[in-house]
């Protein structure tokens, strides 16, 4: 596979670690609005800088990862479309839920390949969970916990920008409980503060979070979110069922437990999430490939980009109006 990188800033780079990496697909050009971002991440894998334009309009580009501003990537994602490129976007597809779902319909009647960048769905812990979930290891599911905590807030211009907790930081949890759950939601409440940085607040948008949702057969699930948490980064899944619990735990540097007469020690969490999902964005990666290789589907399309954003959608309204949202 020979393809391009759409965006060469923080998440951009990570993905170009990951292709180059990769032994079957060539980083065959950079793009980026910033020149100076591109040049020196082609300059660091060998490739080259390109413009846009030339990319989609190169038949010898296979693929196209989109990882730019959350607003470009409708117009990426059709312009892939249009060209016949394989394509791989960075989560959320749009802030705007009718223009997520107008872009998705836009790529179904393409027949293009594409895939979303939902990593998490990649991370070895939580693939084994989802495994044992579904061998019934633990009998049936009753009720999924999810703790999700960064270790500082990011800085209040990008979240301006960001589509405020649920979009941004949350919508990782929704997608994960729609994949692990395996059935329709049909309520979802929200509440929300604002306990970390009033700045904030002052954006219109709160730092810490808890939302409850139910499926259609009454099994529940709690996320529980904040942009602080000042151990690191603190990320961690439990299951609990008729026949036992399953839970997926904080990563650390070795996993090295020191047990004395004075207690137990462990090592912090991974500080963020460039560390602890490496090898998670490895694997989304491989199966973007693998899926484009094998004419099959991947393990996260643009159609659970379209419903992880409506599940965050439905959080910011619950928040905003103090109500239980219910799906049809």
């Amino acid at each position: 596979m020979r393809l391009a990188l759409i965006g060469a800033g923080r998440i951009g780079k990570v993905h170009a670690d990951s292709i180059c990496a990769h032994p079957q697909i060539e980083l065959a050009a950079v793009v980026d609005a910033c020149a100076q971002n591109a040049e020196v991440l082609a300059r660091k894998y060998s490739s080259v800088v390109r413009r846009v334009d030339d990319v989609f309009a190169d038949a010898e580009i296979d693929a196209v990862l989109i990882a730019s501003s959350t607003s470009t990537h409708i117009d990426y994602l059709e312009r892939a479309a249009a060209a016949g490129k394989a394509v791989l976007c960075e989560k959320p597809i749009a802030l705007d839920l009718a223009a997520s779902e107008r872009s998705a319909q836009t790529i179904a009647d393409s027949g293009v390949h594409c895939a979303l960048a939902f990593n998490r769905r990649h991370d070895p812990q939580y693939g084994a969970l989802k495994q044992a979930l579904a061998s019934g290891r633990i009998g049936n599911l009753e009720v999924l916990s999810f703790t999700s905590r960064d270790p500082a807030p990011p800085p209040a211009d990008y979240l301006a920008g960001s589509g405020g907790i649920f979009r941004d930081m949350m919508i990782h949890d929704f997608d994960m409980a729609r994949w692990l759950l395996d059935e329709p939601i049909a309520t979802l409440h929200a509440t929300g503060s604002c306990l970390v940085d009033p700045a904030i607040a002052e954006v219109g948008d709160v730092d810490t979070a808890v939302v409850v949702m139910t499926t259609v057969s009454g099994r529940l699930c709690t996320i529980s979110v904040s942009r602080r948490a000042c151990f690191g980064y603190d990320q961690r899944i439990e299951a609990f069922g008729s026949g036992g619990m399953l839970q997926a735990e904080n990563e650390t540097d070795t996993r090295l437990k020191i047990i004395g007469t004075q207690g137990q020690l462990e090592e912090p969490p991974k500080w963020f999430f460039l560390e602890r999902y490496a090898e998670a964005y490895r694997g989304e990666l491989d199966d973007f490939y693998r899926s484009w290789k094998e004419g099959r589907v991947p393990r996260a399309t643009i159609d659970d980009g379209v419903e992880a954003l409506r599940l965050a959608d439905a959080a910011q309204r619950s928040l905003e109006e103090e109500c239980v949202i219910r799906f049809a």
